[in-house]
């Protein structure tokens, strides 16, 4: 007995030692938090009681605004860190994804102001307006913009393969190869998938995707032991009953591995998921797809007036590449290409020439010798791009002439990538799906990678775009373009 009980505290011991090397330094982010939170304030308080005594808008000949902070400023800055500590804005799992982070630290600075505002209206406290609105109106973004560093950062560390969280995925084989796919797509997240259980009567070895398989469910924990895992994922199928499960996340808990459940529905936004407890039983109800509402007013009007800024902003860059264009073989500027618009309705689609005016005719030689089978034909260092039209795809200045395509109502700023008539006909129905909404000039495909997708891939990426829009998806695809496009990232 002495023996086993040895055998297992060295195994402990073991692990215990193991979990440093990978955790530690996760398990000090809500530290890393609390100074960068610590240090933003400070330098709030700074800020807002140097605009107060200096900016002319705030002088109106009343006292010095550092005599008053001797009152109210301990007290708005440890209230402020304990209203963000009370809101879970230093809970491990904020951090990393999602929007959770940012909601709890805007909603714990919002009642902080609502709080300091009330309280010095009731105790008749003399504090000094501008001081006010220059810590809310300077805080909140610099406490947003410190977490959105403090991720940026963990998520550059993931993809390099630092503080990585070892995974091990349980459930039917075809609902494990899913979860996997996704959290080794998504590197950014952190997961290494080392393994996965099955449940009892499963033989093989390997899942369909290469995963070995590690043991059966009804053994979790000591699956998730020799694997040393850091996570557990439930997938479906991995239990008979829920007693089963909720009997394996006790066992689970007394080894510290966390669990979480994973269920069979992907590439659906957070906005369209509610989570209602009923009765004990987490029921999770998907809102309706949001395709229609892309096809609102409220986005044609952004476009119209975005189409319209840019075309007036750009319109020098627009000429200079015109002028190159047509100064090398005084062919075509503009290229004309038949695309597949919304619901199905062909346009053509304006691009700056970037190749040879016998383009087309070579097409069917390139394809032979590239083996294509399909979708859409991009390769590198293809010899019919121009000199100039090297620099235009570079920067995606090619695609500047369909800025006139969005003002005529055929194409968004924002949108999946406009199809090829060809490629259309081959669509099943959920391909059909990327119809229901405008092409757009940039899109979820392209700050994703561009050329250097799968077919595959950007077909999800477009579908994930139809089934999940929002504005503010727009806003940020918008920001993010501009990075791809100057990082050239897949352009060719």
């Amino acid at each position: 007995m002495t023996v086993v009980l040895d055998s297992v505290e060295r195994k402990e011991a073991r692990r215990a030692a193991a979990i440093p090397a990978r955790q530690r330094a996760l398990s000090y982010l809500p530290a890393t938090a609390l100074v960068g939170d610590i240090v933003v304030i400070s330098l709030t308080a700074v800020l807002a009681t140097a605009g107060r005594n200096r900016l002319p808008v705030f002088q109106t000949g009343g006292s010095d605004v550092a005599d008053q902070l001797g009152v109210v400023g301990p007290l708005m800055f440890v209230g402020w860190l304990l209203a963000i500590a009370a809101g879970g804005g230093y809970q491990r799992s904020v951090f990393g994804a999602g929007p959770d982070e940012y909601r709890r630290v805007l909603n714990a600075s919002l009642t902080v102001a609502a709080a300091v505002g009330i309280g010095c209206y009731l105790a008749k406290f003399p504090l000094s307006r501008g001081f006010f609105l220059l810590a809310i109106g300077l805080g909140i973004p610099l406490l947003l913009l410190s977490r959105f560093a403090l991720r940026r950062a963990l998520h550059k560390a993931h993809r390099k393969g630092l503080l990585r969280h070892r995974v091990v995925i349980v459930g039917r084989p075809s609902h494990i190869d899913e979860i996997a796919a996704v959290l080794n797509r998504e590197t950014w997240l952190g997961y290494d998938v080392v393994g996965a259980a099955t449940p009892l009567g499963h033989v093989a070895d390997t899942t369909g995707s290469g995963i070995r398989v590690l043991g059966d469910a009804d053994d979790l924990a000591a699956v998730s032991a020799r694997a040393e895992a850091d996570i557990v994922f439930f997938a479906s199928g991995a239990f008979r009953t829920s007693s089963d499960m909720r009997r394996a996340a006790y066992e689970l808990e007394q080894h510290r591995t966390q669990v979480v459940v994973a269920p069979s529905v992907t590439d659906v936004a957070r906005e369209r998921v509610t989570i209602r407890p009923v009765g004990g039983l987490p029921l999770m109800h998907l809102d309706q797809a949001r395709s229609a509402k892309a096809s609102r007013w409220a986005k044609r009007t952004f476009d119209l007036v975005g189409a319209v800024a840019l075309i007036t902003v750009l319109s020098p860059l627009i000429v200079v590449a015109a002028a190159r264009v047509w100064a090398f073989d005084h062919g075509p500027i503009l290229f004309r290409q038949i695309r597949t618009g919304r619901d199905g309705v062909e346009f053509r689609c304006f691009k700056f020439r970037t190749m040879v005016v016998d383009a087309e005719a070579r097409l069917e030689r390139l394809h032979a010798e590239a083996g294509f089978e399909g979708g859409l034909f991009k390769m590198k260092d293809d010899p019919r791009i121009t000199k100039p039209g090297t620099w235009l795809r570079r920067f995606s200045i090619d695609e500047l002439p369909q800025l006139f395509n969005v003002v005529r109502g055929e194409m968004s700023l924002v949108g999946p990538r406009p199809p090829l008539p060809s490629e259309v006909a081959t669509y099943d129905d959920d391909m059909r799906r990327r119809l229901r909404v405008l092409p757009g000039m940039t899109g979820l495909w392209q700050v994703s990678g561009r050329s250097d997708l799968s077919w595959e891939e950007a077909t999800r990426l477009d579908i994930y775009y139809v089934d999940n829009w929002s504005m503010l998806q727009d806003l940020s695809i918008l920001v993010r373009t501009v990075g791809a496009v100057f990082g050239s990232r897949g352009a060719y």
